[in-house]
């Protein structure tokens, strides 16, 4: 795609000069616009920003440097260079010092102003760059997903880039993961954001009321079809239409959306009459939708029309990062709703969140946190707190956590009770198992930990322990 040239906007009083200056530039692919005043420079500004702006601080009707101090308060992407004459450097220095790139003296020749212009504008190009580049990887927020870890901001780039087309979205991953979160973010952050966004889970509906539900029916069409009634097609006419399990439907109406897919058109049932609608299409799944193709459920030519763009969401266990920015953020909402004082997680708490393995995902960790403060009081939220199946590890104070190094306790001196020869310490069996596990990835961690359903810090941190204690 053709770029559109930079823009340079050369504000001096001087007739002659303004001349002379767009003559110089007359050879670079620049859009030159020159004015008179300093009005004409705020209106120009306002209008569209310059790329650039060839400044002289004299002017007719204001001085130059409540203009350099209007692009800075307004923080403006345009990068200003100063024209002074002999004897004002110490004014030029001063305007650098209020955000001006660089200053020219008079009299200057041609090679001179190109240089100083090319070097503003790439300032400039990379400034703007490195804005862009910070917005992208230090969001923690956005349109309702919370999480900074990398995984996200993979995704968040995604919807960036394809919420402005029309283009068919396909959501996949696992359940609780945020795939209406993701569909609701991608009609937000697009041009039909003001319009209409329609939700429909395709595995909440019976079978028989799907059609009904996705196209509408007119009275009499079936039995209890009291009146005419518009289905989501027709509700998301100009926005977005989301079918959540769209895995879950009959392959009977997938031939029917097929059409409604190809065509924007779909009729009601108990019609003859089409309908068309303007509407963008995005689905989910939390099953492997190539698996379900191959096994015969769902329509190979449906998949591949509505698999344009695919986003697949991380579960909770993959951003590991995110997990205590989540818990604080629903900690904070349900303690305001139910009237508690909770503000914090102990250490242990944060501990035992971040190892556990999550398979409810962002789901589950929301019903944690709100069990938690339905069900206690306090300002730190304890790990005896926890609810099942987090709570279940936890053990009496007299003995060691699991999620602890350990190491065996020595043996009481009084002891009477002959011990069972089939019973072993609770640490032992423990790190059995995690030796086992890694033997069995080959040596490798990560995937030990998967099969063990925890995190891999969790196993590098025990192993140091135990080797620390055999040095």
């Amino acid at each position: 795609m053709e770029q559109t040239p930079p823009s340079i906007l050369i504000v001096e009083d001087s007739q002659v000069l303004r001349e002379v200056y767009s003559g110089y530039l007359a050879t670079e692919p620049y859009r030159v616009e020159p004015v008179e005043t300093g009005a004409e420079a705020l209106a120009a500004l306002a209008q569209h920003p310059p790329h650039a702006m060839l400044l002289d601080l004299r002017l007719p009707d204001m001085d130059g440097m409540e203009i350099l101090r209007h692009v800075g308060a307004q923080r403006l992407p345009t990068a200003v260079v100063i024209i002074t004459g002999h004897g004002s450097v110490d004014l030029a220095v001063d305007a650098m010092r209020e955000g001006a790139f660089d200053f020219i003296e008079k009299p200057f020749n041609a090679r001179r102003l190109r240089v100083t212009l090319r070097n503003a504008l790439e300032r400039q190009r990379l400034s703007s760059l490195l804005d862009s580049i910070q917005e992208t990887f230090d969001r923690d927020r956005y349109h309702g997903f919370i999480g900074a870890s990398l995984a996200m901001q993979a995704v968040y780039r995604v919807i960036d880039s394809a919420a402005a087309s029309k283009a068919t979205i396909f959501i996949t991953g696992e359940s609780g993961t945020g795939k209406e979160v993701c569909a609701e973010a991608i009609h937000r952050q697009g041009p039909r954001r003001e319009a209409p966004f329609i939700a429909l889970n395709c595995g909440a509906i019976p079978h028989d009321l799907m059609e009904s539900e996705i196209f509408g029916h007119l009275r009499g069409a079936f039995t209890g079809a009291a009146r005419d009634r518009v289905g989501a097609a027709g509700q998301a006419d100009g926005g977005t239409l989301f079918l959540d399990e769209i895995g879950e439907m009959d392959l009977d109406l997938q031939t029917k959306l097929l059409r409604f897919v190809q065509t924007g058109s779909f009729q009601r049932v108990g019609s003859t009459r089409q309908e068309a609608v303007d509407v963008r299409f995005v689905c989910a799944t939390n099953r492997d939708p190539l698996k379900e193709v191959a096994a015969g459920r769902f329509r190979e030519d449906l998949y591949y029309r509505l698999h344009v763009i695919p986003i697949e969401l991380p579960p909770l266990r993959a951003r590991q990062d995110d997990i205590l920015l989540l818990a604080e953020h629903f900690l904070q909402g349900f303690a305001a709703e139910e009237g508690k004082a909770f503000q914090r997680f102990a250490p242990a708490t944060a501990a035992r969140l971040r190892d556990y393995h999550w398979p409810g995902n962002v789901r589950q960790l929301q019903n944690v946190i709100r069990n938690v403060v339905v069900l206690h009081q306090g300002e730190t939220v304890d790990p005896e707190m926890l609810p099942p199946p987090l709570s279940e590890h936890l053990i009496t104070p007299s003995r060691t956590p699991l999620t602890e190094p350990t190491q065996p306790a020595p043996a009481a001196a009084t002891t009477t009770t002959t011990p069972d020869p089939g019973i072993q310490p609770l640490w032992r069996v423990e790190r059995e198992a995690i030796e086992r596990a890694i033997a069995h990835c080959d040596g490798n961690i990560p995937r030990a930990a998967a099969l063990l359903e925890v995190s891999p810090s969790t196993l590098y941190r025990k192993r140091q322990a135990w080797q620390s204690g055999e040095g």
